[in-house]
């Protein structure tokens, strides 16, 4: 009897181990379960950008002089040399092209003798005027004697005065035989050759100024505003990444009536000698004072009963509700000014599910 009850209560003692072991065993597959139960949660995201409100435009454009000068002869005769081509750098002063002197020389020496022969005359004449005031003083000569002498001498100057001018004006028409560079710049077209007979005035050479360069742009009617008022600067096709600063200088009063577009010329004070003429350039619009914004989707936005807020997903998966400032809604899209920072991810889709104590991952696609 003693060894049957000792092994009855062996038996219970196996049989309540065994029962513990499975409570146990069963606990941990409980918690394995419900660990699978509730997995990281799928979710779109989309990336906050902060931008102008109203965005830049830009435009195409040419590089050219401000002032580009249609030089010529001031007197008429046949051309004789033409010292430069089209692209050849022209400095203050340098000769381009030359006339031939023969018969500005002979004008000049016709002047000069001229000038001459009214120097003896009017030295004649005012010999004469003297001999017959002093006569008319001792009463030998009358009034009328006394008043032809000073006609006479008045004359004889007169004549001098202007064989004077005439001297200076064939010299100055003999420096004109010569059209000399007023400016640095360069040659843009050679309009004459050796042998051409050219008149006064008619353009001969055309010279590029390198005091200024200006960016040439079309400017359709609805930019017309911020043309004048916004901020410009112009990027070279050559160098994409180097801008420089651009103030609108001139805009043509009427449209083009074939583009409808304003010719519009913005100076670029700053272009050096790497700014060449010619280049194509690309000329930036921006409005003088924008508010920077973010454009998101609008089913990011989580509203119920409090403010406009989103849900922030960080590199672990958390997620943090943040309020945001709203600027306006559009069709799809709503426009927040500030509340979320720069390049942070918002969770763009089924906000309204999401629980903040919830771990989330971040996916490209949602697939069901």
């Amino acid at each position: 009897m003693i060894v049957r009850s000792i092994l009855s209560s062996y038996s219970r003692l196996l049989v309540g181990a065994s029962l513990a072991l499975l409570a146990v065993s069963l606990a941990g597959c409980n918690d394995k379960v419900a660990e699978k139960a509730t997995p990281s949660r799928p979710v779109l995201v989309a990336t906050v950008h902060y931008e102008a409100e109203s965005p830049e435009r830009s435009f195409v454009g040419t590089i050219k002089p401000r002032i580009e000068t249609d030089m010529g002869f001031r007197v008429p005769g046949k051309v004789a040399k033409r010292l430069v081509e089209v692209g050849q750098t022209v400095d203050v002063g340098q000769p381009l092209a030359t006339l031939d002197e023969v018969d500005l020389k002979l004008q000049a020496e016709q002047a000069e003798a001229e000038l001459r022969a009214a120097t003896g005359v009017q030295a004649q004449a005012s010999a004469a005027e003297t001999r017959a005031r002093e006569l008319r003083a001792k009463g030998w000569a009358t009034d009328a004697q006394m008043d032809q002498a000073r006609a006479t001498a008045d004359e004889a100057r007169a004549r001098l005065n202007r064989a004077q001018r005439s001297v200076e004006l064939t010299n100055n028409s003999l420096s004109y035989a010569t059209i000399t560079a007023d400016s640095r710049g360069v040659v843009t077209a050679t309009l004459i050759d050796p042998g051409q007979v050219v008149s006064a005035g008619q353009t001969a050479i055309r010279v590029a100024r390198f005091a200024e360069k200006e960016a040439v742009v079309a400017i359709p009617e609805t930019l017309l505003n911020r043309a004048k008022e916004g901020v410009a600067s112009v990027s070279l096709w050559s160098e994409p990444n180097k801008k420089y600063a651009a103030k609108l200088r001139e805009i043509a009063p009427n449209a083009d009536p074939a583009t409808r577009t304003y010719l519009a010329k913005f100076s670029l004070p700053d272009a050096g000698d790497s700014v060449s003429l010619g280049m194509t350039a690309t000329l930036t619009l921006a409005d003088p004072a924008t508010m920077r914004v973010a454009r998101l989707p609008l089913s990011a936005l989580f509203s119920e009963g409090r403010d406009p807020s989103f849900y922030v997903v960080d590199d672990k998966g958390e997620i943090s509700l943040k309020a945001v400032t709203v600027k306006s809604y559009e069709s799809n899209d709503v426009v927040i000014s500030g509340g979320v920072d720069e390049s942070a991810k918002v969770v763009a889709l089924g906000v309204q599910k999401l629980d903040p104590a919830q771990k989330v991952r971040v996916v490209s696609s949602l697939s069901f």
